[in-house]
């Protein structure tokens, strides 16, 4: 890529689309790959079901759907990295040599958030939400027979939002470190983004106050996290911004 500053807008365009293009090859291959072995991950899902509750197929094109739901949520698993690592290749010449070597520090960390978004949502939270819904079936005296499609849905339309929330603290360091975001917008912020979180939450549990605090207090804790990170980034910006000042006035000759 030529520098940031003289690459013509046609040619960013080009450099972008070819980046997409690679993503989307990786996607479709990890897609063929997920369908391939998409029976057992959803025979290893099923092992943490109670045993008193049971599952039905209601009609013939739910199996497929089943299978093509969960290969495509494998494939977007194992594409990250690669849309991650080309992301950062996109706006690499834009960014100083410090720049590109704490930039290419997140996306390990990017990926470690969001497996353990996953792991918290899968582990905790999902868990206590299908305990919630079983304490009330058993209330109504029925027994929990479960769609397998629906119930899947149910489940990815829990961890999969929530391990995407785990990767606010980078995506914050991110767009810090390039001027985007301050501390200060993000504070005044807060109320509107908690707002948002808890309608997020909603949208995404059973319609409980328990389960919705449950789902919210965490994205809520990791938006307090997110700003304190913004201004531990934004301070170091603007202690190497003075170093770097400083250095320029040693360098100015003296009348």
């Amino acid at each position: 890529m030529m520098d940031d500053q003289t690459q013509p807008l046609t040619e960013h365009l080009a450099e972008l689309r070819k980046r997409i293009i690679w993503v989307l090859i990786f996607f479709f291959i990890f897609l063929v790959v997920g369908f391939l072995y998409a029976g057992s991950i959803i025979e290893w899902v099923k092992k943490d079901v109670p045993d008193n509750i049971s599952f039905h197929i209601f009609s013939p094109g739910e199996a497929f759907r089943i299978y093509m739901g969960s290969a495509f949520l494998i494939a977007v698993i194992f594409t990250l990295p690669v849309a991650l690592w080309h992301i950062w290749r996109f706006v690499e010449p834009g960014l100083r040599p410090r720049e590109r070597q704490v930039t290419l520090s997140y996306i390990p960390l990017a990926i470690l958030l969001f497996f353990g978004g996953l792991l918290f949502a899968y582990k905790v939270i999902f868990p206590y939400v299908i305990g919630f819904s079983a304490n009330l079936t058993r209330e109504l005296g029925a027994q929990e027979t479960y769609g397998l499609y629906d119930y899947f849905r149910f489940m990815f339309n829990i961890v999969f939002p929530i391990a995407f929330l785990f990767e606010l603290p980078i995506l914050v360091m991110f767009l810090t470190r390039l001027s985007i975001i301050t501390p200060a917008f993000l504070q005044k912020a807060r109320r509107f983004a908690y707002l948002a979180l808890v309608v997020f939450s909603t949208l995404i549990s059973p319609p409980d106050i328990v389960t919705n605090i449950l789902i919210a207090l965490p994205m809520i804790v990791l938006y307090e996290i997110s700003v304190v990170i913004c201004m531990w980034v934004y301070r170091r910006m603007q202690r190497e911004a003075e170093v770097e000042m400083e250095k320029n006035d040693d360098s100015e000759p003296t009348a």
